[in-house]
């Protein structure tokens, strides 16, 4: 998998251009924003865009879903139905947040954990990892060693769990459930700030660190 971030929205939310390099086929993880960004970078990568894939509700990670799913002709797959209700508040989202006016929708398909994504070639894995919304899904590509894993953990970091419906327990299971058992060597890209791995996390990460020796 390929894989270029783009950082859009005043937020610096990380939208994932990823493709499969034999056969050029592409989505786009989370684009929250900035769409003429996203399509310029699409462009100069030469990749044909199947789809979009969603990894949580949050407006920072949404916002641009409808105006690029319309411009490629596209479908839009995730996240988990547990986050429907934010997807449904759009609009408030954007008043909270000062962003423009994002109308709701909802995705062509829902995700449930253990799903597979198809991109191209490429299978991703997901996992429910609820606890920053209940509705969080992250997307694991195994033979790049890497995983998509929006807002549920940070380099150092993990992800809010102080708005509606989230769930600090529920977040720290998730991640020594499922992001803290993949391979030490596989890189994490986060919804924001920089990658990182899981060994790194296992090791530093003041939230997490500990847990799991």
């Amino acid at each position: 998998m390929e894989i270029q971030v783009i950082p859009v929205t005043p937020f610096a939310q990380n939208c994932s251009l990823i493709w499969d390099s034999s056969t050029n086929k592409g989505a786009f993880v989370d684009p929250g924003g900035d769409v003429e960004k996203l399509i310029e970078a699409e462009s100069n990568k030469g990749v044909s865009i199947e789809k979009i894939i969603l990894t949580h509700g949050h407006l920072d990670h949404v916002g641009g879903t409808v105006a690029i799913a319309e411009h490629y002709g596209v479908p839009i797959v995730g996240p988990h139905i547990g986050d429907k209700f934010w997807l449904d508040a759009l609009m408030q989202q954007s008043q909270m947040f000062g962003f423009p006016p994002a109308q709701p929708f909802a995705p062509n398909e829902w995700l449930n954990d253990n799903d597979t994504i198809s991109v191209g070639n490429l299978t991703l894995e997901v996992l429910h990892c609820p606890g920053h919304t209940p509705g969080h899904v992250v997307l694991v590509e195994r033979l790049s060693n890497r995983v998509i894993v929006g807002d549920v953990i940070f380099a150092g970091s993990i992800g809010r769990t102080d708005f509606p419906q989230g769930n600090h327990q529920q977040l720290i299971d998730s991640i020594k459930q499922k992001i803290m058992v993949l391979p030490d060597d596989m890189t994490i890209y986060p919804g924001h700030g920089p990658t990182t791995t899981v060994a790194t996390e296992k090791a530093t990460n003041p939230y997490v660190s500990g847990r799991f020796g």
